[in-house]
């Protein structure tokens, strides 16, 4: 499938590590001119080399996504180093501030939240606001969003992150609402639980075991099935795709919630009977 994306010109919002990295390789794999655009303008650079080493084509760039003067610098940048833009990955998002800080509700200090809406919401709008008439001007183009499985269901802590995730998928919708016509394509992406390099050794034990066990796919999400699902809604292969919120997260949000207990109930074998090497249960000798 390599050349699905030979001649466009992409901008992939933080990129530096995690699932926008992939990304961006995955986007230069297939043979479009990256722009790895993030607040670590070493880590942009890094990310830039390394699609350059797998035969993309890329070049670094620091910005920062709350800064209206920087995003509109940043696509700049890439129509003059490229000619021209046919995509664009909004993906960076303050996760520092999700880890560690964004709580629940009650808790909630007022600063987190500016700074999460500033980076995720307004910083996905601007770059939207200053990529389009360059889509536009190309005869169209895809955006994709980064979204959250966060955005669809509450949880105990996160608030401001899922929020303003919740907030990309109604700007996702108004905007292939507003500019298909001039055939502009906007989607976004909701990942579920993605182990990176960098939360991996989080999810070896316990923890890792019990997410597991409330996803339908044997295993747990990884940035490169992420990657696999932008670079597709970035093709002409998605060409009649617009205006969907895809959720790419091993089924984890498509169930009853008690849908594990009831499967770890029947997997348990009754009096008198036994569970068998293929998981079926047996009478007992």
């Amino acid at each position: 499938m390599a050349g699905r994306l030979q001649g466009m010109v992409a901008i992939v919002t933080g990129s530096a590590s995690g699932i926008g990295r992939a990304c961006a390789i995955a986007l230069g794999t297939e043979g479009a001119s990256v722009v790895v655009a993030d607040l670590s303008a070493d880590g942009a650079v890094k990310v830039a080399d390394e699609t350059a080493e797998r035969g993309g084509l890329a070049h670094g760039v620091r910005v920062d996504l709350g800064d209206a003067e920087s995003v509109e610098a940043m696509v700049q940048q890439t129509v003059d180093r490229f000619g021209r833009l046919d995509i664009l990955h909004n993906n960076a998002a303050a996760t520092h501030l999700a880890a560690t800080r964004d709580l629940d509700v009650g808790d909630m200090d007022p600063d987190v939240w500016d700074e999460t809406m500033r980076i995720n919401l307004k910083g996905t709008m601007l770059a939207t606001k200053f990529a389009l008439p360059h889509l536009i001007a190309g005869g169209g183009g895809s955006i994709v969003n980064t979204s959250s499985g966060a955005s669809l269901a509450g949880d105990l802590g996160h608030t401001a992150y899922a929020v303003s995730k919740a907030a990309i998928n109604a700007l996702t919708l108004n905007t292939a609402a507003q500019y298909g016509k001039a055939g502009v394509r906007c989607n976004a992406v909701a990942p579920g639980l993605v182990v990176t390099p960098a939360s991996a050794d989080n999810y070896a034990g316990p923890l890792g075991e019990m997410m597991l066990r409330h996803h339908l796919t044997p295993r747990l999400g990884t940035p490169a099935d992420i990657a696999a699902m932008v670079t597709f809604l970035c093709s002409p292969d998605a060409g009649f795709i617009t205006g969907q919120i895809i959720n790419v997260d091993g089924g984890s949000h498509s169930h009853a919630a008690h849908l594990a207990d009831i499967r770890d109930l029947r997997s348990r074998p009754a009096a008198g009977e036994r569970v068998d090497a293929n998981g079926s249960t047996r009478p007992t000798a």
